[in-house]
């Protein structure tokens, strides 16, 4: 929905399969978080913000929305969609000085030898998930059942300072359940603030939420 919506190849989807196997919480060596594995610094270039009890790179929808954004840039830059892939990998300067250490050459695969050895490797890895969800029933690969689908799910906005367990006990959602539906609340903990945070929860549980008087 955000790639067509910023009329980007819709097939930058999988991007998010390699940098972190679709894991919102997953977090590299280096400190690169959430599904798009944004760094601390990108991300708040890109209004994802971080404290002791939120970590908005963790969000699916935000963060989507700032590696579109990204993307775009590093677009821009080189108006070739496997520079920017390389780039998102290794940055934009080290794609640059490749690309001035083979000539001024904007072609991936001319410039591919001299990148860093991991961003060698990224391009080719993309096509081939790129082949692996689009082939899948071909290999006997299929999906798992999510437990939510994302129709199945609202948000409600709230300024309280709540605890996912005293969320639970008032909409009778399992406790890892809205630790899943709500990945960017690193210790389980909607911080009050003047500022609405979002609170996912299933469609129908969210009546018995907003009906709780102490919220």
């Amino acid at each position: 929905e955000k790639l067509a919506r910023h009329n980007m190849p819709l097939e930058l989807k999988y991007l998010s399969i390699i940098e972190s196997a679709l894991n919102p919480t997953a977090k590299s060596k280096a400190g690169a978080g959430g599904p798009w594995q944004f760094m601390y610094r990108t991300g708040l270039m890109y209004n994802l913000n971080v404290n002791s009890y939120v970590d908005e790179r963790f969000d699916p929808e935000l963060s989507t929305e700032a590696a579109c954004k990204y993307l775009k840039y590093l677009h821009s830059l080189y108006n070739d969609w496997s520079l920017a892939l390389a780039a998102y990998n290794a940055g934009p300067g080290n794609v640059n000085k490749a690309i001035r250490r083979a000539g001024g050459k904007m072609n991936y695969w001319e410039v591919r030898p001299y990148l860093p050895q991991e961003t060698q490797g990224y391009v080719p890895a993309f096509i081939a998930v790129n082949y692996v969800m689009s082939y899948y029933k071909e290999h006997n690969i299929f999906p798992v059942q999510p437990k939510y689908f994302n129709y199945e799910i609202d948000s409600v906005y709230i300024t309280a300072n709540v605890t996912f367990e005293q969320v639970s006990k008032i909409v009778d959602v399992p406790v890892e359940d809205l630790k899943f539906l709500n990945p960017m609340y690193i210790k389980g903990v909607i911080p009050g603030a003047a500022k609405p945070y979002p609170l996912n929860l299933p469609k129908k549980a969210v009546g018995d939420f907003m009906a709780n008087e102490k919220l």
